[in-house]
């Protein structure tokens, strides 16, 4: 019986987190003029592995990028 608990503690404990990362937000969290955005960018040439640059929106704007329009797909976190 305690095998039972144990076998559907741990599943559920395993299940947590993907359903957490089932449903990305629509967009970017609000912050401040200072608040940076880390997002993933595309690979350097030569290279597969992608990159994460945090940057404010100003200069993610800058740069040609639209915050709330990429962080569902390219969001890693949130700073400050």
């Amino acid at each position: 019986m305690a095998y039972k608990h144990l076998a559907l503690a741990l599943i559920a404990l395993l299940a947590a987190p993907a359903a957490a990362t089932d449903n990305p937000p629509a967009t970017a969290p609000e912050g401040t003029p200072d608040t940076r955005y880390c997002m993933y960018i595309e690979a350097i040439l030569g290279s597969r592995l992608e990159e994460v640059k945090c940057w404010t929106r100003a200069e993610w704007a800058e740069r040609g990028v639209d915050v709330d329009k990429d962080w569902p797909k390219e969001g890693v976190r949130v700073e400050g």
